[in-house]
């Protein structure tokens, strides 16, 4: 556990126990706990990410956004700063995270969120600062210099940065989360998009963004530097870019109807054994190649050994009785298929707990919400930049009940 009190006031650490009494009480998983939670002495407000929680306290009434939003953005800069989170890497550096946690909030209010400015600020971690940090015995990474930002009139963005590249690059990145019962009829399907901005621009420029199809947008959240009131008027998004590569907004889409692949299985067991088959293929052509694809289940408890085989791709069933089934891209000639049997445990005749399959597969070149951009303006630079567009579609929960 690691703890930063931000304000004069010190936090007894007994809450941490009490929120975890309290976890314990709502089923055990810290995933189903509300955001914010009443304690009998303060407010909490709680984030669980990637397997570790984040949890800050307050004992006066605030905006709970506020403190949610403050959650996310740490989370996101430490995501960013060490490559991912988990326990054993925040615990090799612990330095860092302290330091961030320093600069992201002064006094129990949020100060630099900005990931670009952060950067300037605090050196991220790499095998040279490892072992200089070893042989000078000097843990810090903070810079002696202040950032140029600290001069600029817009927080997020250095004074007059120069590159020798003009360009700008805007990325439709989206995730489909999507459910099947077993009788293979789509119960919920939506999407969770961002557009990923790199910024490589002189001078302080000015962007305008539209697209051709905004109402189809839910659930928004945008970047700070983007102008609420045109986009409430006009649906256009207006802003300063920040330098480099940055979020400019996250989105839903929901409701919607087709998803790109299908996956059937059929699982009948009878006598000790149950047979599995099962076929997967493209629903609705996308247009372009779907790849990447796998399929992921857990074998039940009751399974004693299971021998399948792929007509295409690889199976391997790790220790814990996880099947992973590896496709790659589907191939023209043919529908890949899994068959094979699993041998119950002695004493069982049929399978009464069935699996759910877990799909993967990623879309180059493919917003599959339909989202488009209609135009990007570049103003207030020296000459025309270059401008580039991609999109990603890739699976996020998707799952088909047996």
């Amino acid at each position: 556990m690691l703890e930063k009190q931000m304000a004069g006031h010190r936090v007894d650490r007994s809450i941490c126990a009490w929120f975890w009494d309290y976890v314990l009480s709502q089923g055990g998983d810290p995933s189903m706990i509300l955001p914010v939670i009443a304690s009998p002495t303060h407010y909490l407000f709680q984030l669980f990410r990637d397997g570790i929680i984040f949890l800050a306290c307050t004992q006066v009434e605030m905006p709970p956004l506020m403190g949610i939003e403050f959650l996310c953005r740490v989370a996101d800069v430490l995501t960013d700063y060490l490559g991912g989170l988990n326990e054993d890497v925040i615990k090799d550096n612990f330095v860092i995270v302290y330091e961030i946690l320093d600069e992201m909030m002064d006094n129990g209010i949020p100060l630099t969120t900005e990931p670009n400015i952060l950067r300037e600020m605090i050196t991220p971690p790499n095998i040279v600062s490892k072992m200089l940090s070893i042989v000078t015995g000097k843990n810090s990474n903070v810079s002696a210099n202040l950032p140029d930002a600290t001069a600029s009139c817009i927080p997020w963005r250095k004074t007059n940065p120069k590159h020798s590249s003009n360009e700008v690059y805007v990325n439709l990145v989206e995730e489909m989360d999507a459910v099947f019962n077993r009788d293979g009829i789509l119960v919920k399907c939506e999407i969770y998009g961002e557009v990923q901005v790199n910024s490589h621009l002189p001078g302080l420029p000015d962007l305008t963004l539209s697209f051709s199809n905004p109402s189809i947008l839910y659930d928004i959240r945008f970047h700070p530097c983007v102008r609420f009131r045109p986009w409430e008027s006009d649906q256009i998004l207006s802003f300063v870019p920040p330098d480099g590569e940055f979020r400019l907004m996250s989105y839903r889409v929901k409701k919607l109807k087709n998803t790109p692949i299908y996956v059937k299985p059929q699982l009948t067991s009878d006598a000790g054994n149950c047979r599995v088959n099962v076929l997967v293929g493209i629903r609705n052509d996308p247009g372009k190649a779907i790849d990447s694809i796998t399929v992921q289940f857990q074998l039940p408890l009751c399974v004693a050994s299971a021998n399948l085989t792929p007509n295409h791709g690889t199976v391997n069933i790790l220790a814990d009785k996880t099947c992973c089934w590896s496709i790659g891209q589907i191939p023209k000639d043919k529908s890949p298929s899994l068959s094979g049997n699993l041998v119950l445990e002695v004493g069982l005749d049929k399978l009464h707990v069935f699996p759910v399959f877990r799909v993967g597969f990623r879309i180059m070149g493919v917003a599959f919400s339909g989202l488009q951009i209609h135009k990007l303006d570049v103003k207030n630079t020296p000459s025309e930049p270059y401008k580039g567009f991609r999109a990603l579609t890739r699976s996020g929960e998707y799952e088909v009940r047996a």
